[in-house]
């Protein structure tokens, strides 16, 4: 029996080549994300330590306030946390535009997940592909090696009838 080539034996590797390069490019979605990930936590803690130094602030000017404190100086801490105020904004803003790269990250890992399970079932569909036609072509050529030897089967019978009815005509 002869090894027969799949024909679709390029296509199927074409195919893995795709697979392959899907799953790389899900792996590097996913390192880009986790990146995203980590300067939007940098920028979180910094606004929340913005904001407990606000925090902190607004607690010292109740306090000055309660003690009854120059106008001046409750002038200048008012001041000062319009600017921390300034800064807190700043670094809300920087958090939410940061939110807006993770999310975009996010759905770049989604589609690249997509696509990997796409090239999934392309694979597969190949593999179930070729475990049918290898089947077909195995029971095709057992079928052609059943006809050789029922032709040889007959060959051979009808040489020995043949041969018998001319030794029975000798003698």
């Amino acid at each position: 029996m002869t090894k027969i080539q799949y024909p679709l034996e390029q296509l199927a590797t074409i195919k893995q080549k795709k697979l392959e390069e899907a799953e790389r490019l899900l792996q590097e979605k996913k390192k880009a994300l986790q990146k995203e990930e980590e300067k939007l936590e940098h920028l979180k803690k910094e606004r929340d330590q913005v904001q407990h130094h606000k925090d902190a602030k607004l607690h010292q000017l109740r306090e000055e306030l309660d003690k009854g404190t120059t106008s001046t100086k409750i002038q200048q801490m008012k001041v000062y946390l319009k600017e921390v105020d300034e800064k807190l904004k700043q670094r809300e803003l920087k958090v939410r535009d940061q939110q807006k790269l993770v999310d975009a990250a996010s759905k770049q890992v989604e589609e690249a997940r997509k696509e990997v399970f796409k090239k999934q079932q392309d694979v597969e569909k190949m593999r179930l592909h070729r475990e049918e036609w290898e089947k077909e072509k195995k029971a095709y050529l057992e079928h052609l090696e059943s006809l050789e030897t029922d032709e040889m089967g007959t060959t051979i019978h009808l040489r020995k009838k043949s041969r018998d009815s001319r030794s029975d005509k000798k003698h």
